[in-house]
């Protein structure tokens, strides 16, 4: 249930293991959803869940400002209230310790996945770059290189580097900063030619697809999902999986299934032919904001809205980004942004900052992949196998505790 980039995956993952697979998908074949126009980025270094500690107080601070990197669209909601107390409990330094050694596992277990994916047809640019983790203020400088001494401890790479070493990595474009940590074993893709080339090994795979088809309901007994109902039919199955996005909570409770979520709408600009561009990815740590080159285009994603299933496009929120890159970059002016339509998607973002991965105890047949926020292009290929892994029935390659579909129940 989903052909998002998650759902692909996992897709993918059981048709080569045999199964025989259906994807069911809301949309057309084409589409434009929230895998498409993301900055691509596999990011271990971004270890951090959404909840950590502080980030509450952060949000109290930016969320009534609309121009901010995190805002929150004032309504009345039962389900934003909810979802707010949970992410407040679980923003705690325990927390984090806990979760932290995990993504990153995670993360490096995706990129290994995504090397040889590419090495099986190199269709989606596929780039090892590193990234620069750009800090414009002294005091940010300084928790980035905090920050580094805990990436080492959890195996990664992690360089600081003053003012004049970052210029030197970069020399091709003027920064503002006053410095920045580099991260060797981060890299990025471009996320919609990756969906393209999932979808085409799908159809090779004999995956079955129905486009524009919506879950409506269930049909479940004694513990088990019986069939999908469908909107013009009832779609049985041995197993079934849950991937589709901000959708999957709403069609997880009709199993019973408590699966908290809130669509955190991002953007992102895409400079086609820019005049400069750095050569490899870079985070700007104050603004939250991506910084993509994709095989001659640039690409600026970020933002983090909480409006509900809405998807137009708040124009302060893009100003932001622009605004954002002005002060990084101070080659760029308004100028190279003029005419650029941006790009808006809806992540599923769960209020710890983990997905949902694993089966369900409300359904013995039913395995949930959602719920990844930022991280569903990073974490999509290692998903895919820890769903494929649980229908198979083999053990997961990592305890799935903190994953847990269950967790909220």
């Amino acid at each position: 249930m989903g052909a998002g980039v998650v759902g692909l995956s996992t897709a993918l993952e059981c048709a080569r293991r045999g199964h025989s697979v259906v994807v069911v998908e809301r949309n057309g074949e084409r589409r434009d959803g929230c895998s498409y126009g993301n900055t691509g980025m596999i990011v271990p270094s971004r270890f951090v869940p959404l909840a950590a500690p502080g980030a509450v107080a952060l949000a109290l601070k930016w969320m009534w400002n609309p121009a901010s990197p995190f805002y929150v669209k004032p309504r009345l909601s039962t389900e934003l209230a909810c979802w707010g107390l949970e992410f407040w409990r679980a923003a705690t330094p325990e927390r984090a310790r806990r979760a932290s050694p995990l993504i990153v596992k995670l993360a490096l277990a995706s990129r290994a996945l995504y090397v040889t994916l590419a090495a099986e047809a190199d269709d989606f640019y596929f780039k090892n770059s590193g990234v620069l983790i750009l800090c414009r203020d002294p005091h940010a400088f300084e928790e980035e290189a905090r920050a580094a001494i805990e990436a080492h401890a959890l195996g990664l790479s992690a360089e600081v580097l003053d003012a004049k070493a970052t210029a030197a990595r970069e020399p091709g474009i003027k920064m503002e900063v006053a410095g920045s940590v580099y991260v060797a074993q981060d890299c990025n893709l471009d996320p919609k030619l990756l969906m393209d080339s999932l979808q085409r090994r799908c159809a090779s795979a004999g995956v079955e697809f129905r486009w524009q088809t919506e879950v409506r309901g269930w049909r479940a007994e004694s513990g088990r999902v019986r069939a999908a109902v469908l909107s013009n039919e009832e779609l049985k199955a041995d197993e079934f999986v849950l991937s589709a996005g901000v959708w999957t909570s709403h069609l997880g409770r009709g199993l019973g299934l408590r699966l908290p979520m809130q669509a955190g709408k991002g953007y992102s600009l895409t400079l086609p032919k820019p005049a400069r561009s750095p050569s490899g990815c870079a985070l700007l740590a104050e603004a939250r904001v991506a910084v993509s080159p994709m095989n001659g285009r640039l690409r600026f994603g970020g933002t983090m809205e909480l409006a509900g299933i809405d998807e137009t496009i708040n124009p302060i929120r893009v100003r932001g980004i622009i605004d954002a890159v002005k002060r990084y970059y101070p080659e760029f002016s308004d100028q190279d942004f003029a005419g650029i339509e941006p790009w808006r998607g809806l992540r599923p973002c769960t209020p710890d900052g983990l997905p949902y991965v694993g089966r369900s105890a409300r359904a013995s047949n039913l395995v949930v992949a959602a719920g990844h926020a930022m991280m569903g292009v990073c974490l999509a290929p290692v998903t895919a196998k820890l769903a494929a892994d649980a229908i198979d029935g083999a053990p997961p390659s990592t305890d799935l505790a903190l994953l847990s579909p269950d967790r909220y129940h």
